[in-house]
């Protein structure tokens, strides 16, 4: 009976990487057991529980899956424990592909061992919706990466579509998790039907389209429809920030707005100003009403439109400084433990928080770029546009371009400056980095069609064969004497 799958090239090997993969997955639930958790993972949590009422402040879709998790499982301990799950079932996936289309042990390994590096590490039991977002862009990289293993063999349409309805679902996820990780999904998106299909044509590009759309769409009327979760106008953050850090004092005291609002705003500008806080002026600086910016968005949208167009080079000047501190000042790398909170939550094992702390943190120390945004934009930007020529050039191109993709969409939104809007990014460019040695000195195979579509093989032809792990050609026999 003939081997298919990752089973083709070593079945005892894919059963090994297999292994390794449950013992990491394992031991990331151990370590950061019950969930590594914020200030804003305790809200979600919250919400999910049931003890305060669901928002839209952060993307209700994490909330409702932590709430049927809890219902399934009936502890909150459940989401660190799928987070570990898809990101180290992905890795497997992409290293079983990578052995596949290979043949090297090493290189296989070595994609497991990026979940261990400390800048992917840091951050892969903490519940946050930028995880969540990396995370599910993994997990559809993970189904592209079948896809390329696949793709030659004439499998199914019926696999292909499957394989693609994952990928979309998990790109829908990561969409709602993360309102701008729209940015980064589109290249993912590119890189899976690319995979899927090596020269898509019209219809197929249609159709994709239209089941990734409705695959987003459509939960997302669902939990609008049946959530109904509390609008709290939280775009609104971005505006207030602009307006207190880029129109002056003055400015503020004679804006056309309810006067408490203004004061407020004028509060807000003076006491930033003493502080020194450059962003995040609704948490630092902004006297919070108890409906939050549900009564004041209109007023500060309005405010926001007549003044920033009299004012684009201070706005300009202002995003352009925070954009800077977010490559060159980033911040927050590790986040210790769970946050003090009256759910009773803690972390399960003190010494080992204590342990991972030391272990990421000395490597922050000792090698800060690695935790620096200018440094995954740098390596993202290289991967774009030099992603090489051999088997894996298009996953490459793909996680270099949304990398890139995902750092400058944040120009004009960036909240603050922490590590976390980076995560996908160093996720990304890690992976593309290891492909990229990989693929030294190999080139990629040649487009179906050429000589096995039109009947003759290479045999046939006189050509000398192919190893299929590098794609290169191996020296022909010499001839016999007559």
């Amino acid at each position: 009976m003939g081997q298919t799958g990752f089973m083709r090239r070593g079945p005892r090997w894919v059963r090994g990487l297999a292994a390794i993969a449950v013992v990491c997955c394992l031991a990331t639930t151990v370590v950061f057991a019950p969930g590594y958790l914020s200030p804003d993972s305790i809200d979600q949590l919250r919400q999910a529980m049931g003890r305060t009422p669901l928002t839209d402040w952060h993307p209700p879709v994490l909330s409702l899956v932590w709430r049927a998790l809890i219902a399934v499982t009936g502890t909150p301990a459940s989401m660190a424990v799928v987070q570990s799950v898809l990101f180290w079932g992905a890795l497997w996936v992409v290293a079983c592909c990578v052995w596949e289309l290979t043949a090297s042990r090493a290189g296989s390994l070595a994609v497991l061992g990026l979940g261990l590096t400390p800048p992917l590490l840091t951050f892969v039991g903490v519940v946050w919706k930028d995880v969540h977002a990396a995370v599910a862009l993994l997990a559809a990289c993970a189904a592209a990466f079948v896809g390329l293993r696949l793709r030659d063999g004439r499998s199914p349409a019926a696999v292909r579509w499957g394989l693609f309805w994952l990928g979309a679902l998990f790109l829908a996820y990561a969409m709602l998790v993360r309102k701008n990780a729209f940015l980064a999904a589109i290249p993912v998106f590119a890189l899976l039907v690319l995979a899927l299909w090596r020269t898509p044509g019209r219809r197929t590009w249609a159709m994709c389209t239209a089941a990734l759309v409705a695959a987003l769409v459509v939960p997302a009327a669902a939990i609008s429809w049946f959530a109904r979760p509390v609008q709290t106008q939280q775009g609104a953050q971005i505006m207030l920030d602009d307006l207190v850090h880029v129109l002056s004092v003055e400015e503020l005291r004679s804006a056309d707005v309810r006067p408490e609002l203004r004061d407020r705003l004028v509060a807000a500008a003076e006491k930033c100003d003493r502080v020194g806080a450059l962003s995040d002026a609704y948490f630092a600086c902004y006297e919070r009403p108890a409906d939050g910016l549900t009564k004041d968005s209109g007023q500060l949208t309005s405010l926001w439109l007549r003044e920033m167009s009299g004012h684009v080079p201070g706005y300009l000047q202002y995003r352009l400084r925070l954009f800077t501190a977010l490559l060159f000042e980033t911040g927050y790398p590790y986040h210790p433990g769970v946050s003090r909170n009256d759910l009773g939550i803690e972390v399960t094992h003190p010494w080992l928080e204590d342990t991972l702390d030391s272990y990421v943190n000395g490597v922050v120390a000792d090698l800060r770029p690695l935790f620096r945004g200018w440094f995954w934009l740098a390596v993202a930007l290289v991967l774009a546009v030099r992603p090489g020529r051999g088997t894996f050039s298009l996953p490459i191109r793909a996680l270099g371009i949304s990398s890139l993709a995902y750092v400058l969409g944040y120009l004009p939104i960036v909240p603050a400056t922490n590590y976390r809007y980076v995560y996908w990014p160093a996720l990304a460019c890690t992976l593309g980095l290891l492909l990229l040695w990989l693929d030294r000195g190999t080139t990629a195979p040649p487009p179906a069609g050429s000589a096995s579509d039109s009947g003759t093989t290479r045999a046939d032809s006189g050509a000398p064969p192919t190893d299929p792990g590098t794609h290169r050609a191996t020296p022909a026999p010499p001839p016999t004497a007559p």
